[in-house]
This record gives structure tokens, C-alpha cells and sequence, in this order.
């Protein structure tokens, strides 16, 4: 049985065409790997990844893309990677017409987890 949290994740991600759900799937795989001991609620209607008991990361769907928030601005050479996704001061956007890059993703999850500990 999931943990309550996994499952209302679950019920967020459902909601979504299947191939949304697929982006949003591989998505939570990807922040969880790299945020380890990380637990999932929803928090703000939306997935987050609560690593202790702060935060780590939420991301949501949307019609055209998918989003991770709060990203805080990272080290360079990574911040020049990221800064074309970047739509607000925290925001980055994975438009779905686009491939999502998944190893970018982990990468700002491992800056993240770097600032939790």
C-alpha cells in the first residue's frame, strides 16, 4: 500500500491525458531519485517532494507544459542550462511540445538537496 501522500500524487497525476501522465510520471521519478528520504504530499494543489520538513520541490501539469517550483537560481555553468525554461523568478517550464530533459531535472533536484542539508 503507498503512503497516503504517494497516493494523492497518484489521483493528481490521473487526472491528466495519458501522455501528460506519462511527462508527470517520469518527472516524479526523477525528483524523488535525486531527493532522497523525500516525501510526497500535495501542498498548494499541486505534487511536492517535502525533503524533512521543508519542501524540496513541487511540479504540476498544465495544458502546455509541465513546471517545477521553486527553483532558486543555481550555480553557473547550470543556471545557463536552465535560464531558457525559466519564466519567472522560480518557475521552470518543460513546454510539451518540446523532449523534456530529464538529466537537466536531476540536476537542478541534486542543487536542491544540496541546499536542504
Amino acid at each position: 500500500m503507498s503512503p497516503p501522500g504517494a497516493e494523492a500524487v497518484d489521483a493528481y497525476v490521473a487526472q491528466f491525458p495519458p501522455e501528460v501522465q506519462d511527462r508527470l510520471t517520469r518527472l516524479r521519478h526523477v525528483i524523488l531519485e535525486h531527493l532522497p528520504g523525500g516525501e510526497e504530499t500535495i501542498r498548494y494543489d499541486m505534487p511536492a517532494v517535502m525533503v524533512g520538513a521543508r519542501y524540496g520541490l513541487h511540479f504540476a501539469g498544465w495544458k502546455k507544459h509541465v513546471a517545477l517550483y521553486p527553483v532558486p537560481r543555481l550555480d553557473e555553468p547550470l543556471e545557463s542550462r536552465v535560464s531558457p525554461y525559466r519564466t519567472g523568478q522560480d518557475t521552470v517550464r518543460f513546454l510539451h511540445s518540446r523532449d523534456l530533459p530529464y538529466e537537466l531535472v536531476g540536476e537542478i533536484c541534486d542543487h536542491v538537496a544540496a541546499l536542504r542539508r
